[in-house]
């Protein structure tokens, strides 16, 4: 038998609504609080610049020691630690897949998991099992606990972009998400800088009783800890429970994301979702273009370190070499979150960031070896790419609504990266060395794919726009639909953002 307030929601929309599966959490929640809208108004650059300040560092924290405990094998292997753990062959290629293999399964039941679960509880979680994990790092003395730790790794990071993802959707406007995307996802080129000046300064450690390679294992995996702790702690559930602000600030925080029409949280699994999601084209899309991107990703987040030390460079040297590869990668974020948040199309941006790793690829591919500055150039170059994956993020959870549909999305295209960063370091093969001319022509070709693919997107939003402009005159609006945790396809006002 209904509540009162479902009673009540069912007459002010006007819609059959029998039990709470089809209501959105902050549907109830405005029922019972609406008033305080009224009561008192909300300065809404007050509220967003408090949102901010709460939510921005915390995902910012998050992503840096991602990226960091992620990278950190770059930089290992060129401290010793192949020597070390007497890897051979293919050995390091199979460790850098390993982790992407492993979050790629991961993220089946990761979807299911934050239908039922608060994000940000569920990302502080992983934050410090995957910091621990990486200090065990420190303890590996082959290849296999090498192997094994890396799996772990990629279990606990399966949940970081499908809890930003929702997290963004349940506090931001649309146009406001790409720009904090962007924000945060400049966490990547500032793990590039402090990784190569960590490992830059582990190396002029010498002579004590551990190797200098599995003392920065120990001490990025205690950061990685603390993070998760203020992670759990600080990052708040939901509108509806945060308790730094007041409740009107909360009825406002809910009202003003009413725009997506994509909802904050419903804990009811739909099966109806997961369908439709099979069969949606865009879903599709999103996800070839984010493996075609995410290919490059991988070979640079494993070997640009390699790569810079096979160019004649020292250990130490090609860890300071691989820094402005950070600068490249804040600077393209940046920029792009600026055009995206005054309203530049997302598909435009996704190719143009594209057209660097192709000039970068190239350059890579075709500069003789004595070129050395060329080819430090193609390296850097390609790092000005993976902020396109945030697009995608965006795109996601601007374009994707009913809350078991944007979560089992959310989770599907990060298994997409999975699968792009799983190709990229196995283009890289022992018998290329030590150019590794293949894999740098694989860049080439998928970042001029990826482009092509971005055009076609663009293309389907603008037609499955133009379908329901076309015959959104002859339907009813009807009151709340926002809140009815309603897909993109089932709410016919629902207009994709391309």
């Amino acid at each position: 038998m209904s509540s009162s307030s479902d009673v009540a929601i069912q007459d002010n929309t006007g819609l059959s609504v029998n039990t709470r599966t089809s209501l959105d959490k902050a549907v109830v929640y405005l029922h019972n609080h609406g008033h305080l809208s009224e009561e008192g108004s909300v300065n809404a650059k007050t509220l967003l610049r408090k949102l901010d300040w709460r939510l921005i560092p915390l995902a910012f924290a998050c992503t840096t020691v991602q990226f960091l405990d992620k990278f950190t094998i770059n930089y290992a292997a060129v401290m010793g630690m192949n020597e070390d753990l007497k890897l051979v062959g293919n050995n390091f290629s199979n460790t850098a897949t390993a982790l992407y293999i492993a979050t790629l399964i991961t993220e089946i039941p990761t979807g299911y998991i934050l239908q039922k679960v608060p994000p940000g509880k569920w990302l502080g979680m992983n934050v410090i099992l995957w910091g621990m994990t990486v200090g065990c790092t420190a303890v590996v003395k082959n290849y296999h606990g090498l192997l094994a730790c890396r799996i772990l790794l990629g279990v606990f990071e399966a949940a970081m972009p499908p809890c930003l993802m929702l997290i963004t959707g349940m506090w931001y406007t649309k146009s406001e998400g790409a720009r904090r995307f962007n924000i945060w996802f400049c966490g990547l080129g500032l793990s590039q800088i402090i990784g190569g000046l960590v490992s830059w300064g582990f190396q002029h450690l010498t002579g004590g009783s551990i190797d200098a390679w599995r003392l920065m294992f120990i001490v990025l995996g205690a950061l990685s800890v603390v993070v998760g702790l203020f992670t759990i702690i600080l990052m708040p559930d939901n509108q509806m429970s945060a308790k730094w602000i007041s409740d009107a600030e909360k009825t406002a925080a809910i009202q003003r994301v009413a725009v997506n029409q994509t909802g904050i949280q419903n804990i009811h699994f739909k099966w109806s979702h997961l369908k439709e999601l099979t069969l949606d084209l865009q879903i599709w899309l999103l996800a070839a273009l984010t493996i075609l991107i995410s290919i490059s990703s991988g070979i640079i987040s494993a070997y640009s370190a390699t790569v810079i030390r096979n160019l004649g460079y020292s250990s130490p040297h090609a860890a300071l070499l691989n820094i402005p590869s950070g600068l490249v990668s804040i600077t393209s974020a940046l920029i792009t979150g600026y055009f995206v948040g005054r309203q530049a199309s997302r598909w435009l941006c996704t190719s143009i960031l594209c057209v660097p790793a192709v000039l970068g690829g190239a350059l890579m591919s075709f500069l003789p070896a004595t070129n050395k500055g060329g080819l430090l150039a193609g390296i850097y170059l390609v790092n000005a790419t993976p902020p396109a994956t945030i697009l995608i993020y965006s795109w996601v959870v601007a374009n994707v609504a009913g809350h078991t549909k944007r979560v089992a999305a959310s989770a599907l295209v990060s298994a997409a990266f999975c699968i792009g960063s799983i190709i990229g370091p196995q283009t890289f093969q022992a018998k290329d060395a030590p150019q590794y001319i293949p894999a740098k022509i694989i860049v080439l070709a998928t970042q001029s794919a990826a482009i092509l693919v971005a055009v076609m997107a663009r293309l389907y939003y603008g037609w499955q726009n133009s379908r329901r402009e076309a015959t959104s005159r002859t339907r009813k609006t009807v009151k709340d639909l926002e809140w009815l945790n309603l897909t993109d396809k089932e709410n016919t006002s629902f207009r994709y953002q391309y």
